[in-house]
């Protein structure tokens, strides 16, 4: 496991969005889009899509805003075309940063991210400069809170994951490869849990502490890039102090 430094940046993004409740459902849209362009737009044939969609009804999202999120993910609305795009970026300090964006018009969303980076003293990296900082990974986090740790560890390395860290106070995070990413779900939704949080992110190989002044900087771009409706998510290698 690459430290603990993954799962508290986990949980510190979801609890900063989940404080701003004009964000909670710009956070399912994202989720719900990302599923849908994976698995496809049909919730009997894609676990992950139905879990965001779960988690999306439960915090009140309209109907009408799950269904949009779901053709646009899946590519489904008339005229437009998404793809996925990665930008990497360097924030102050060589800070390595990867930006996942879902867009129908690369042009736009390229200024935006840039311009972004360049208000909180980031800038753009060349292709590969950043990427090769980070593994691609599957992860899911649970709430330790009735949870058996022996029990998630057999489920969990029966269903391909690679990692499990079990020495957080308050979670538990699954790490395994991407293409395992559906057993991990199905297993752990036969077994009746929930995850706090899943999706495929980047994982940095190493992690760099930051003071307080650079890691509110910091935190002040993700936030400013995550603001944009096309950016996915926002992965870093900086390790905030406790």
């Amino acid at each position: 496991m690459a430290g603990h430094s993954h799962w508290a940046n986990i949980q510190r993004t979801k609890s900063k969005v989940d404080a701003k409740r004009g964000k909670v459902f710009s956070r399912w849209a994202k989720l719900i889009m990302a599923a849908a362009r994976t698995g496809g737009s049909d919730m009997s044939m894609n676990l992950a899509l139905r879990y965001a969609v779960d988690r999306a009804k439960a915090d009140n999202m309209p109907k009408d805003s799950i269904e949009r999120a779901i053709k646009k993910g899946a590519g489904e609305l008339d005229g437009q075309v998404l793809e996925e795009v990665v930008y990497e970026a360097y924030a102050n300090g060589g800070i390595a940063i990867i930006i996942e964006a879902l867009t129908d018009n690369r042009n736009r969303t390229a200024s935006n991210v840039r311009t972004a980076l360049t208000k909180r003293g980031g800038q753009m990296a060349n292709s590969g400069s950043v990427a090769f900082m980070f593994k691609r990974k599957s992860t899911f986090v649970l709430n330790r809170e009735g949870l058996d740790e022996e029990e998630l560890m057999d489920v969990a390395l029966e269903a391909g994951a690679e990692d499990i860290d079990t020495e957080e106070t308050e979670v538990f995070g699954v790490e395994g490869e991407p293409e395992n990413f559906m057993t991990l779900t199905t297993a752990f939704a036969d077994k009746g849990w929930v995850p706090l949080d899943a999706g495929l992110r980047y994982v940095p190989d190493n992690y760099v502490p930051v003071d307080d002044d650079a890691a509110e900087k910091l935190q002040n771009l993700v936030d400013l890039l995550e603001e944009d409706d096309d950016v996915q998510a926002v992965h870093h290698n900086a390790e905030f102090p406790e």
